[in-house]
């Protein structure tokens, strides 16, 4: 009814709109229009409603096919599970069956289990990795093998695990050389050739090397132990052939580590400061002093010796010749004039035999108490870092209480020689002041003597 109502609108506008060029349209024209309308929208609701119809039945058709097919599945799904249960019940069974027939080889299977997972873990950091990289993958999966109760490793596998051991036995008793890359102190990669001792050290060029198993090189150290630890090495750089000593780092690197860390003679000597080098300063003084002083007493020794054998001629060379010259008209003396000759001659010799002994004896007392005040003085710059960056590092505190306690040492190093030195000088001068003594007074008494008798 709508759809007529808007027809007869639009056949009304349309007359009004073309009234001019249409002008004998008469209401049975309308008529006809409207009539004509209608069939064609009866036509159209025929095809919609003819499609509706035709999608319907599509959608049914694809109902019916879901339906088929989950019932499809479902007999499927039943299957299935019946297969499932079936293949449960075996696998429990084989299981079983599995336990029983491998007895006592269960705890074989854990033990080979755990040796493997320890041989992997012993291989990795080896240095013989790099001459047999195919072992690592190989322990790898017999691990996995024996621990999983369906993939059982046969009696190769097995014999290969203690073949690798036997190896790797061998190979610690072995010195070989072959070129391998290594990356020296300042990062670069050279091939060089690097002499494996054992399973304990690895040299080149003259110098230890450490195995990196993250990244699977060797890495020159950046520096080197001590001289005493190097010399093996570099003998062996050299070509030269015979028995050298070599450090031997059971660890695999970890002690030379430790020793390239240590700080040697020259930089320990460095953390002293400049109490340190006064110290030493007076040391090689103090040395050279007593090497000097002994040197003296040894000639004056020997000039004393070579007097009391021709004690009739007095020479002026030797202190014993001095004194008998001090009165060479002894013979018409008194005996009282000749002994304070001989005493005024004997106190002027005897301090040039024990010159310096009281500077040696000085040294020795004063090197450690240069040494305590350096001491002191390291501890107090230490307790100030505390002060600032607490005492959580203890290598912090370690490191300055080394360094304070450096001085302590070389005033100690110094004292304990000087007095050992002084004592030794001080021997030689007592023993000779005790001759110039004895003859001085050997000489008063034989005057004496020869005067009684005349």
């Amino acid at each position: 009814m709508n759809k007529l109502i808007l027809l007869l609108l639009a056949g009304l506008l349309t007359l009004g709109a073309g009234a001019e060029e249409h002008r004998d349209l008469s209401l049975d024209n309308l008529l006809e229009a409207v009539k004509a309308g209608r069939v064609t929208d009866r036509q159209v609701d025929l095809d919609r409603l003819r499609q509706f119809e035709q999608a319907q039945s599509q959608r049914q058709q694809m109902l019916d096919d879901i339906i088929a097919e989950e019932q499809r599945l479902e007999a499927l799904s039943a299957k299935m599970e019946l297969a499932f249960e079936a293949n449960d019940n075996r696998i429990g069974t084989l299981e079983a069956r599995l336990r029983e027939r491998m007895g006592s080889l269960k705890e074989l299977f854990g033990v080979l289990q755990q040796v493997s997972s320890d041989t992997q873990a012993q291989f990795h950091g080896s240095l013989t990795e790099l001459e047999f990289p195919d072992r690592t993958p190989y322990l790898v999966d017999f691990a996995g093998r024996m621990g999983e109760a369906n993939r059982l490793p046969n009696l190769a596998e097995i014999e290969r695990l203690w073949f690798e051991l036997q190896r790797e036995m061998v190979e610690s008793g072995r010195i070989v050389t072959r070129r391998q890359a290594v990356v020296d102190a300042g990062g670069n990669e050279v091939e060089a050739a690097v002499t494996r001792i054992g399973l304990f050290n690895a040299i080149a060029n003259g110098k230890y090397l450490r195995y990196i198993p993250e990244t699977g090189r060797l890495v020159e150290f950046s520096r080197q132990p001590d001289s005493r630890y190097t010399s093996g090495p570099r003998e062996l750089n050299s070509g030269e052939t015979g028995v050298f000593p070599m450090a031997v780092d059971p660890v695999r690197g970890q002690l030379l580590a430790i020793l390239t860390q240590a700080p040697n003679l020259r930089e320990r000597i460095d953390q002293g400061g400049a109490i340190g080098y006064l110290i030493i300063t007076l040391g090689c003084f103090g040395m050279l002093l007593a090497i000097y002083r002994l040197i003296v007493l040894f000639i004056e020794s020997r000039g004393i010796k070579r007097q009391l054998n021709n004690i009739e001629q007095p020479a002026d060379d030797n202190a014993l010749g001095r004194i008998l010259l001090a009165y060479p008209h002894k013979d018409n003396a008194d005996i009282e004039t000749l002994e304070l000759k001989i005493s005024e001659s004997l106190l002027r010799e005897v301090p040039r035999i024990s010159r310096h002994l009281p500077l040696l004896k000085i040294i020795a007392a004063v090197a450690p108490l240069m040494g305590l005040l350096g001491t002191v003085t390291g501890m107090i710059i230490t307790f100030q870092a505390i002060t600032l960056f607490g005492a959580g590092d203890p290598r912090l505190m370690a490191g300055g209480i080394s360094q304070a306690l450096i001085t302590t040492v070389l005033g100690l190093s110094v004292a304990i020689p000087i007095l050992l030195m002084h004592n030794v000088v001080q021997g030689r001068a007592r023993a000779l002041t005790d001759i110039l003594q004895h003859e001085a007074v050997a000489v008063v008494a034989g005057q004496a003597e020869s005067r009684q008798v005349n």
